[in-house]
């Protein structure tokens, strides 16, 4: 069985908690990805999306140097690099997430895994990606009226 660390991606851009919500942006938008992992040295301390930006800072008047720490979510969902990918794979669609961040055994970054990442492996994907995708309770759109 293939491991994540065969499909993960290792240099993952990181943030430090102490940095500006606009330079967590301008990453963001230098690697064209929605999520960074927050890290103090090689040590996962959070994550923040460009979601934890609009909700947790703009909508509430932050302005863009309001630090990452502000935003960030502190509760990090993550596996590890010598975990299988198809146990990954029904880990993130139970959790339904897109990508996690990857750690060594003694809890170190190593890099990221997203889902992209894993569509060019074909065990578990679909499983995974059906699990991803299904529709939350919470973010349902259909009731809405116009």
């Amino acid at each position: 069985m293939k491991k994540i660390s065969e499909v993960m991606t290792r240099d993952a851009k990181v943030v430090n908690p102490n940095d500006t919500i606009q330079n967590a942006a301008k990453l963001m938008k230098e690697c064209d990805c929605g999520v960074l992992p927050v890290g103090e040295g090689d040590r996962l301390v959070g994550m923040i999306t460009d979601r934890d930006i609009a909700v947790r800072c703009i909508a509430d008047g932050k302005g863009p140097n309001s630090k990452v720490r502000d935003a960030m979510t502190q509760e990090v969902k993550y596996c590890f690099e010598d975990e299988d990918i198809s146990h990954v794979c029904t880990n993130m669609s139970e959790i339904q997430v897109r990508r996690l961040p990857v750690v060594d055994r003694n809890k170190r970054l190593v890099g990221i895994v997203s889902l992209s990442d894993l569509v060019r492996q074909s065990a578990g994907t679909a499983k995974a990606l059906h699990g991803i995708a299904r529709p939350s309770q919470h973010h349902n759109q259909s009731s809405a009226t116009a």
